[in-house]
């Protein structure tokens, strides 16, 4: 592993010791993965050498600032888990036209307080073959109308000077069938058709297909399409999307040089996109395989040698036992919480939140140096992922609840709030999913006040169950359904498009005047953001339960020093009580932390409907 003889490396350079003092620490850990994923081919140890040198000219091409940030990053290993965070999601052409639109919103942002700006997929993509973007055809050029590497690498350096850390997407399961390594496969290069799974018949397609499941029916039967020349490619998701080898230490390899191709551009951290389905092996479902871990444990071993600052978040849409196992400090560090966003929903629509606290107990703690990201709505479909045995603890089918579920928030229900639009309805199987802004989604529809109340009470639980809180940038000003959507060129099959619209100006435009929704939920959501960062039991990510004994109550608490904050959020359409004795494992007053007031629990508390409290309290003994 000498890199002395290499002319390309400056070994003279001043941060060239940090460099060895990492590779010092993380190789051995790199070696190890990478020969459990490559030890049984020849060129393991040549491939594993060729890695460590693309490494080292990654570290010595990282700009100056950039090796500062990591040496920040390391004396603060925990930044992300400050109480201060809080980030905002938001498609660039959509919401600011461009990078240089999304550069004029910076002060904006800052009034927001965000420390965290996910920009949704913007490199090179073809269209109408995008698929929002997930179909990469270059990791290394921005898409033409959005702007160049030059202008994200710029606007990078500047979220950083005003406390945001820049987070993309890296979509690292499949490329662009017009990505330039798809290109040379298709023409027969026997290099690059070692990038992807290419057969020459249906042998091995079939073989795969008896345990794989369809994603996308839809779009494709099974997970394999034909070439015009007659071969067979893995596409699990879409016709256009080709799935890497992952078995190919080379691809290993040129991937690891676009992850960090993308950290040096100012990138701190990276969305993993579909986690779950990296690793292939014949006889398996091909889906959360132990492989897929060792992967990312490896693509993270790089970074620690060459970009320690870059953070991975995981994005993993599957079983709740299963999300959790790719949330660790060697892995994923980050990750969204999917059963947290569905089960906000559940809560809103059965006014029980009997899932939900079950959840928060079970599966919401996580190890140290993780952290969850929590959110109420994203840029995808709701899917009602809680797991069928967890449901029948309670007495839930999970089939009808979740046809239930559907039925609701699409307003096929008497008596549905919601305004939704089903994603890949299914008559058949029942099967469906739900697309709609958090707005429309709570009846913001009509202008009711029980909407604007609910959008603040599905916004609490992620403010202050611990945590990033993410908000779906539009949504602070109460940004309704774009019915329009369907007009757009190759969007009209795709109803999530339903909410993502562009930039609502006018709701932002009153987003000063708390008389209008988008002011009552701006307002709602700054006091929620200012409560959080000035109270200290809301640091860190840990939480413990409380049970309210009331069905439509949800309750938990967040230590602290001796005090802490405990939770409550009345789902209920009506005025809800916690009564005297179940609060009586705590000091007879706390403070209300929304308004400084005393709070007398003796006597039980009365939460009002669609509310919630925040209430800093001491246990008895």
């Amino acid at each position: 592993m000498a890199l002395r003889d290499d002319p390309a490396l400056d070994r003279s350079a001043p941060s060239w010791a940090d460099f060895e003092r990492r590779l010092d620490e993380h190789l051995p850990t790199l070696a190890v993965l990478f020969r459990s994923l490559y030890g049984g081919r020849e060129d393991c140890a040549e491939q594993l050498a060729l890695l460590v040198r693309e490494s080292a000219q990654a570290w010595q091409d990282r700009p100056a600032d950039l090796k500062a940030l990591d040496a920040a990053r390391e004396a603060e290993p925990a930044w992300f888990q400050s109480r201060r965070m809080l980030g905002g999601v938001c498609y660039v052409d959509r919401y600011a036209e461009d990078l240089e639109g999304v550069r004029a919103r910076i002060p904006y942002f800052t009034e927001l307080g965000l420390t965290y700006l996910h920009l949704m997929p913007l490199f090179q993509a073809p269209e109408p073959n995008s698929d929002g973007g997930y179909a990469v055809s270059s990791y290394r050029e921005v898409k033409p109308a959005l702007g160049t590497m030059e202008q994200l690498r710029g606007l990078a350096a500047q979220l950083r000077a005003h406390g945001i850390s820049l987070v993309v997407d890296f979509i690292f399961n499949h490329t662009s069938d017009e990505h330039e390594w798809a290109r040379q496969a298709a023409a027969g290069s026997p290099e690059f058709e070692d990038y992807y799974w290419i057969f020459p018949d249906r042998t091995m397609p079939d073989a795969f297909e008896r345990n794989v499941r369809e994603i996308f029916p839809d779009d494709h039967p099974g997970s394999f399409i034909q070439l015009p020349d007659g071969r067979w490619v893995w596409t699990t998701f879409h016709t256009f999307q080709w799935d890497l080898n992952y078995s190919n230490p080379a691809v290993f390899r040129a991937m690891a040089r676009e992850m960090l191709f993308l950290a040096n551009q100012g990138i701190e951290i990276l969305r993993m996109d579909a986690v779950a389905f990296i690793w292939k092996q014949l006889g398996t479902s091909c889906e959360n395989l132990p492989e897929a871990h060792t992967l990312l444990r490896a693509f993270n071993a790089v970074c620690r040698i060459a970009a320690p600052s870059l953070l991975f978040k995981s994005e993993a849409i599957v079983h709740p036992d299963d999300v959790v196992k790719y949330i660790d400090p060697t892995e994923c560090q980050i990750s969204y919480n999917p059963l947290q966003m569905a089960l906000l929903w559940d809560a809103l629509a059965t006014r029980d939140v009997s899932l939900l606290a079950q959840a928060l107990h079970r599966r919401h703690n996580l190890p140290e140096g993780t952290a969850w990201v929590n959110y109420v709505r994203s840029h995808d479909d709701i899917g009602w992922t809680f797991a069928d045995e967890d449901a029948a603890e309670l007495g839930i089918n999970g089939f009808d609840h979740r046809r239930f579920l559907n039925a609701f928030y699409v307003n096929r229900f008497p008596g549905s709030f919601a305004r939704g639009v089903p994603f890949q309805d299914n008559p058949k199987t029942g099967d469906c999913r739900i697309s709609g802004t958090t707005a429309s989604l709570c009846g913001l529809e009509d202008g009711s006040a029980e909407a604007v109340r609910r959008v603040l009470l599905a916004h609490s639980v992620p403010f202050s169950t611990g945590g990033i809180p993410l908000i779906f940038l539009g949504d602070e000003v109460g940004q309704l359904n774009d019915y329009g959507y369907a007009d757009e060129p190759g969007h009209g099959a795709d109803s999530r498009w339903v909410h993502r619209p562009h930039y609502p100006a006018e709701a932002y435009g009153q987003r000063h005047d708390p008389s209008t929704p988008a002011g009552a939920i701006f307002a709602g959501l700054e006091h929620m953001r200012r409560i959080r960062a000035d109270t200290p039991e809301f640091e860190g990510t840990r939480l413990i339960d409380f049970g309210t004994d009331n069905p439509s109550v949800l309750g938990y608490q967040r230590p602290g020093e001796g005090t802490a904050v405990l939770a409550l959020a009345n789902f209920s359409d009506r005025a809800q009580c916690v009564s005297a004795r179940t609060l009586s494992g705590f000091e007879p007053e706390g403070t209300d932390l929304a308004t400084g007031a005393a709070v007398h629990l003796a006597a039980g508390l009365t939460i009002p409907p669609q509310e919630y409290f925040w209430l800093r309290v001491r246990p008895l003994g």
